[in-house]
C-alpha cells in the first residue's frame, strides 16, 4: 500500500522538553519531525500531536510546536493515544485511514498507538529516522514489531515522494528544492 497525501494524517508523538534529551539522537528526531512538518505543510497533510502528562514531561519542544497548527495538539494520559477517544475521530475527519507516526518512544507510545490504531483499521507507517527511544535497541524492537503486526515501516523520503506521486508539477519541483535536495 502506498501513502497518499489525500488519505493521510501526520501524528508527532510525544516529542516533548523533557523526553527528548533523553532520547538516542534525540536532536536528529526532532530534526527529521520538523522535516516531515513541513513537506505535510507543503501538501496540505493535517497534522496532529500528542503530549504525554505536559506537567510532568513538558510541553511539545518549541522547534515542532512552531510548526503544528493551534488546536492539533492533544494531551493524553494513556501511553497508546488511539486508546484516547479524541485521537481516531480527529484522525477519520475528513475520511483519512492513512497514519504515518514520528515521536517517542518508539517502544512505548509510538509502538502502543500504532497498534491500537492498527486494531481500528487505520494503515500505519512509523517513519524510523523520525521516532525515538532512549536505547537504540528498544527502538529497534518496537520497529520490528510494528512491521510484524503489519504496520509500514517508512523513511522520511518514501513519505515525501509517495505523498508527492508524480514528478514535474509545480509541488514537486518546490518540495524537492525546499526539502530533497
Amino acid at each position: 500500500m502506498l501513502m497518499r497525501a489525500e488519505h493521510a494524517t501526520l501524528l508527532i508523538i510525544d516529542l516533548q522538553e523533557r523526553l527528548v534529551g533523553a532520547l538516542d539522537r534525540g536532536a536528529d528526531v526532532v530534526a527529521h519531525a520538523a522535516w516531515l512538518l513541513g513537506v505535510a505543510a507543503r501538501l496540505d497533510v493535517p497534522v496532529l500531536a500528542t503530549e504525554q502528562y505536559p506537567r510532568g514531561l513538558g510541553r511539545t519542544v518549541a522547534e515542532l510546536a512552531a510548526l503544528i497548527p493551534p488546536g492539533a495538539t492533544l494531551e493524553k494520559l494513556c501511553f497508546n493515544a488511539a486508546a484516547e477517544p479524541a485521537l481516531p475521530a480527529r484522525l477519520t475527519a475528513g475520511g483519512r485511514r492513512q497514519c504515518v507516526i514520528a515521536g517517542a518512544e518508539a517502544h512505548v507510545c509510538v509502538l502502543q498507538t500504532a497498534l491500537g490504531l492498527r486494531a481500528q483499521g487505520f494503515e500505519v507507517f512509523l517513519v524510523a529516522e523520525a521516532v525515538g527511544s532512549r536505547r537504540v535497541g528498544d527502538q529497534a524492537l518496537a520497529l520490528q514489531r510494528a512491521r510484524d503486526a503489519g504496520c509500514g515501516v517508512v523513511s522520511r523520503e518514501m513519505v515525501a515522494f509517495e505523498w508527492l506521486e508524480r514528478a514535474g508539477t509545480d509541488t514537486f519541483r518546490a518540495v524537492s528544492r525546499d526539502f530533497i535536495r
